[in-house]
């Protein structure tokens, strides 16, 4: 058994956490690419038969749910540490070092102004945040992919219509007017918007774009690359905007595409599906009406609007359960409104269970998942009561061993003992945790118990 509540108060005290992982974990001899001196662990069971995924060490929850679940399955893995105390002493060196690590990988995002030492006595914000923007900068990350129920969002990245570059931000003293350099990418979004059109073609759903290019300049540029790429191809266009964006910016677009590789649309002559255009604010609407209506599709859209479409996806089943509840009382009806749910064909949770694909133009995905309160949490574990009385419940890790099962899925394709045994682990964990939530120590200890670890 690992001692989880001591790597918890070490990390709460801002103790020698570095040097407590380097007593739990071997050290590798793999490396990530251009970065001979990063430091990685291995551990779980290299056996030769499951090829391992990289986990970032971050922070919380994030942290102990990782080496929780991890010592619990044993499947072998790299570990690269990454938490916030780490991230601003190595002047975010570590997002490099697991950016560019040789396999597919786990990402968490914790919170993103968490207070660290500053080496000098002193307490400051974490350099870089949440370290999620320069991550993707230095992996190369194109764009994320998020499904749930009957919903995915391609989401390019960064294409953000705000600066990262701070040395370019600044307000206007006399009007007070915000201003920055726009940072929307064209080639990421070509690379967004080629797979989002693979998508569409492979699964036969609908694909619906979500831009603004009567209003926002990059967006015009953003959707003239999406009406580049359809041409030539055999996709039907249903709603359409009402002037090309590739005509109305040709000579933008076309630099764009001279930095693109030369056989980038080689094959999308045969690809085909249905197409729907709107302005970015219309997609919230439909995609209400597209998770109510159970209509499979896919939206394609710039990362700010992405952002605001997947929390959608993720926030608004609660409150549509909630609804039918006061309909159902306001006829006279007692129902559970979760098998009510259930039994109407609907998947989606309270979007905690939403997985993300991050999408890099060379090298392998990266699955990410944010644990927004982890930090609040962690306190809990640690003052006693993760319950706060019963007003709350301890924490569950469920999370944990799905984004596990589909990296080392996404690791392992058509490796169908794989599947197999990570399917009967996460019906166990189900089993202990499907009625009353055990506290998280405890919940740990019952699996380890419940769950033969990989190749034992």
């Amino acid at each position: 058994m690992i001692d989880l509540m001591s790597i918890a108060r070490t990390e709460a005290d801002g103790g020698d956490l570095l040097g407590l992982m380097h007593k739990l974990y071997e050290p590798t001899d793999v490396r990530p690419d251009g970065h001979p001196d990063a430091v990685v662990w291995q551990g779980g069971n290299f056996d030769g038969k499951v090829n391992p995924v990289a986990h970032s060490l971050t922070d919380a929850f994030a942290l102990l749910g990782t080496i929780a679940a991890a010592d619990i399955l044993g499947l072998p893995f790299y570990g690269i540490p990454m938490w916030s105390q780490f991230r601003h002493d190595t002047k975010l060196a570590c997002l490099g070092w697991f950016g560019n690590m040789p396999c597919i990988s786990i990402k968490w995002s914790t919170a993103g102004d968490a207070y660290v030492n500053d080496g000098k006595g002193g307490r400051v914000v974490v350099m870089g945040k949440s370290g999620n923007a320069p991550l993707r900068t230095q992996a190369g990350v194109y764009c994320n992919v998020r499904p749930y129920g009957p919903i995915t969002a391609v989401r390019s990245m960064p294409c953000l219509p705000y600066s990262q570059d701070r040395a370019k931000f600044n307000v206007d003293p006399k009007t007070g007017i915000v201003h920055s350099e726009m940072n929307s990418p064209g080639v990421q979004m070509a690379y967004a918007n080629r797979l989002f059109l693979k998508m569409v073609h492979e699964s036969g759903k609908l694909g619906r774009v979500a831009m603004k290019p009567t209003q926002a300049m990059e967006d015009g540029i953003n959707a003239g690359l999406h009406a580049w790429l359809l041409k030539g191809t055999k996709f039907e266009v249903g709603r359409k905007y009402a002037v090309d964006p590739y005509e109305e910016h040709k000579e933008s677009i076309e630099k764009i595409i001279a930095l693109l590789p030369s056989d980038f649309k080689a094959g999308m002559e045969n690809w085909g599906g249905r197409i729907e255009q709107h302005i970015a604010d219309t997609n919230y609407g439909l995609l209400l009406w597209d998770l109510i209506e159970q209509r499979d599709c896919i939206v394609l859209a710039t990362d700010l609007d992405g952002d605001r479409l997947t929390d959608l996806m993720a926030d608004v089943s609660d409150p549509l359960r909630a609804f039918g509840n006061r309909v159902a009382a306001h006829l006279g009806q007692d129902i559970d409104i979760g098998k009510v749910w259930s039994d109407m064909g609907y998947t989606t949770g309270n979007g905690r269970d939403m997985t993300s694909v991050m999408h890099r133009t060379s090298g392998q995905a990266i699955h990410e998942q944010t644990l927004g309160s982890a930090d609040a949490m962690l306190l809990r574990l640690l003052d006693g009561d993760e319950s706060m009385g019963g007003t709350k419940q301890p924490y569950d890790p469920r999370i944990h061993f799905v984004l596990i099962r589909d990296a080392y899925l996404d690791a392992n394709p058509g490796n169908e003992t794989v599947r197999a045994w990570l399917d009967d682990a996460l019906t166990k964990f189900d089993t202990i945790y499907g009625t009353k939530r055990p506290g998280f120590v405890e919940g740990y200890k019952a699996l380890k118990e419940a769950i033969t670890p990989w190749g034992k």
